[in-house]
């Protein structure tokens, strides 16, 4: 194919294809040096496996991104572009740490993401909620403590979800391909290729971590592509609606990490846990799976949740602001009642856990 072909070829599928073939090539010898280096993640009894499973796959998702990103006609900022990757970086480089159990588990939350958080402040992304109805330095003080929170709550979020084979790549391949799509509508450039990256690296490992898994991405994998959903999050502008509509976007694509958090957070303080440091198998896919879906199975149903919310997110920036807030409101009572009714589905309830194992 000539030069002139390849420069005809849009951006974002140059970025899929480069991401998607990284990703599924270079999974394979990072799976025999996880066998190698002895990093496996061993069966307990909060885990669904039955025996041990190489660990460091997330190693291969972040490589097929930088790659795809760095070669990439993206059009944005480099500031932007380098914020990006540093806080990507940072935040798998915690969660690999606290594989390896080199770290305490807390680190991760209340160091690495909200540090990662401030790097991509400091390169310009950041949120614009409060600012836009707070005029002047306590708006923008407001969006800073925000980005913070959103940049935390949704890469923890992500990090809590990779508890099945496959889950955590397949929500994340859904989200981004919606985030993609939402770009391509509204003439982002920059979020399109993030999105197609994101979308390849994650189908790429789908390949070899859908049931039965061959390889985990790890915790590092995990907080990666959850790093990665929350800056499409701030970066995702939908073109001809207005705020706070333009937030119902990215909440609604991520939909199913919410609902998933929000489920445990509530079940577990109900029951006197700590949320993010009472691992155990009361997620929604493992109640799912408890009520004869199996663990194919709920983890497909998630799929098709992943995909009805990523569609009402479409749907919600296309109607009118009325719409929009009559959708939303009866999705919100939809998740109470989806959360009352888990709650009533058996699972294995957790007894509190030393400060030094690591949350899931």
């Amino acid at each position: 194919m000539t030069t002139m072909h390849m420069a005809n070829i849009p951006a974002d599928l140059v970025a899929f294809a480069i991401a998607l073939c990284a990703s599924l090539i270079l999974t394979i010898p990072v799976r025999y040096l996880a066998l190698r280096c002895g990093m496996v993640d061993k069966p307990g009894p909060r885990k669904v496996h039955v025996k041990p499973i190489p660990l460091l796959g997330g190693i291969a998702i972040f490589l097929g991104f930088a790659l795809a990103v760095l070669l990439t006609r993206h059009g944005g900022p480099f500031e932007q572009i380098l914020g990006i990757l540093a806080g990507a970086t940072l935040v798998t480089v915690v969660g690999f740490l606290d594989d390896g159990g080199l770290l305490h588990h807390q680190v991760k939350l209340f160091v690495g993401m909200p540090v990662a958080a401030v790097i991509l402040i400091v390169s310009g992304i950041r949120a614009q909620f409060f600012s836009a109805f707070i005029p002047g330095s306590a708006g923008v003080a407001l969006d800073i403590v925000f980005t913070i929170l959103w940049v935390v709550g949704i890469t923890a979020a992500f990090s809590i979800l990779d508890h099945m084979d496959g889950l955590c790549a397949g929500i994340a391949a859904v989200a981004a391909g919606f985030f993609t799509l939402a770009a391509i509508y509204s003439d982002q450039t920059m979020v399109r290729v993030l999105g197609a990256a994101v979308l390849g690296a994650a189908l790429g490992f789908l390949r070899w971590n859908f049931n039965p898994a061959k390889i985990f991405m790890g915790d590092g994998g995990a907080m990666f592509l959850g790093f990665l959903m929350a800056t499409l999050g701030l970066k995702i502008r939908p073109e001809g609606i207005q705020f706070p509509v333009t937030w119902f976007v990215p909440i609604l694509i991520l939909g199913v990490p919410v609902f998933d958090t929000t489920l445990i957070s509530i079940s577990r303080a109900r029951r006197g846990l700590l949320p993010f440091t009472s691992p155990g198998k009361d997620h929604t896919a493992h109640r799912l799976s408890n009520l004869g879906l199996g663990h194919r199975g709920a983890v497909l149903v998630l799929y098709g949740f992943a995909i009805l919310s990523g569609t009402l997110s479409f749907i919600v920036s296309h109607v009118s602001t009325e719409v929009s807030f009559a959708i939303v409101g009866g999705l919100i009572l939809a998740g109470v009642g989806g959360v009352f009714l888990l709650e009533g589905v058996p699972f294995e309830h957790q007894v509190k856990v030393p400060k030094s194992s690591p949350a899931s």
